[in-house]
């Protein structure tokens, strides 16, 4: 993702917590080039941890992090970037 703006919906804004919005964002930065237009997350209780599974298809990519958390959510979560600016999006939002 080439530096550019960056957005969320007010549905993320108000279910998801600022420190896991950081998170999901550091973890697109941190992704090997080229990457995919279309980043999804899964968000998910295992037990007392967030767990938090990433992928793409084009190219092929996935990773697991499970995270320490008092109030673990369920969600699932896009970024899609268009080039010019990318945006954070619930899956029922899109």
């Amino acid at each position: 993702m080439p530096d550019n703006n960056r957005y969320l919906t007010c549905g993320v804004d108000s279910t998801i917590p600022l420190e896991i919005q950081l998170f999901l964002w550091e973890c697109v930065e941190r992704m090997p080039a080229p990457k995919d237009y279309l980043q999804v997350f899964d968000l998910e209780q295992v037990g007392c941890m967030q767990s938090i599974t990433h992928r793409s298809e084009e190219p092929e990519y996935h990773r697991v992090y499970l995270l320490p958390s008092d109030s673990p959510i369920t969600e699932k979560l896009y970024i899609i970037d268009d080039g010019d600016h990318s945006t954070m999006l619930l899956a029922s939002e899109y």
